[in-house]
């Protein structure tokens, strides 16, 4: 019997090991989003975006020497942008980094959202903090397709003013867009906050989205979303029309570490993004 090492490289082979190998890209934008959220635009050593990316698809990055860790990317003009948030060692590298510096992507993994569910209805996306990045890459998407949807309403909370990400976009570019609903919470309000204070799943209680015809995406902390899927299912929504992303569970990327895995589901794999209804057939892990 032949050795199998000896047999020559099948395509899924190829892809495999192309799957574990970063491009070289460099850093050519790094914008502030909050203290300790930067948002980094990133191209290939000749400008180009390193790969397409579909709305929830993640990316892995690396800094040389330091490790990497996986990200929720959105397609910007010639590059993908990435928010990171400064948690760690290697996120703490990340924020430590310049423009023109180098660094290693690789990607995309995961499903992404499934533009079959939100096509043809209203979208209600619902983002705690950080959770609202990989919901701007579909909201980017449906604003440049928004024939194609209903009305849009966004609920997004966060820890205090000073924390909101995309803020320009949560208060500007986004409440101006057709038929576009922007609410934001805050847990802690300084003495010039006018806007709502409070928990994500009691403004939802008290907002009552319509669930007729509506999807709804969300993304945030653990808690968040567990509340917020029973506030939901309150209001009539269906568990097939209920999205989110676990996108904070993978490792790898392409199903070989095991550690994202909920039974026999791997996130990486079969995710990142699931509708309620997925969630309810899996242990209650995630």
């Amino acid at each position: 019997m032949a050795n199998s090492l000896d047999r020559a490289a099948t395509a899924d082979d190829v892809k495999r090991i192309n799957a574990l190998l970063p491009v070289k890209a460099k850093i050519f934008r790094i914008t502030q989003e909050t203290p300790d959220v930067k948002l980094f635009s990133i191209s290939t050593l000749d400008g180009h975006m390193p790969f397409p990316v579909s709305p929830g698809q993640l990316v892995m990055l690396s800094v040389f020497g330091m490790g990497e860790a996986i990200f929720a990317a959105s397609a910007g003009e010639n590059c993908l942008e990435v928010a990171v948030k400064r948690v760690g060692t290697l996120t703490e590298a990340l924020h430590e980094a310049e423009v023109g510096q180098t660094m290693g992507i690789r990607g995309p993994y995961g499903n992404g959202f499934s533009l079959d569910i939100c096509q043809g209805k209203n979208l209600l996306f619902i983002a705690g903090g950080i959770g609202l990045a990989p919901i701007r890459s579909l909201i980017k998407h449906v604003l440049n397709h928004r024939k194609d949807f209903g009305h849009l309403q966004l609920i997004g909370g966060f820890r205090s003013p000073k924390d909101l990400v995309f803020k320009r976009e949560l208060t500007e570019i986004w409440p101006a867009s057709e038929d576009f609903d922007v609410t934001i919470t805050v847990d802690k309000a300084g003495e010039d906050w006018q806007g709502h204070v409070g928990y994500v799943p009691d403004l939802v209680k008290k907002l009552k989205p319509q669930s007729d015809e509506t999807a709804c995406i969300l993304c945030g902390p653990p808690v968040m979303l567990k509340n917020t899927f029973n506030v939901l299912e309150e209001l009539a929504f269906s568990p097939e029309n209920i999205l989110t992303t676990l996108e904070m569970r993978m490792k790898c990327g392409i199903g070989q570490c095991g550690r994202c895995n909920i039974g026999s589901c791997y996130v990486c794999l079969d995710g990142p993004v699931f509708s309620l209804a997925q969630l309810r057939a899996l242990p209650d892990e995630y």
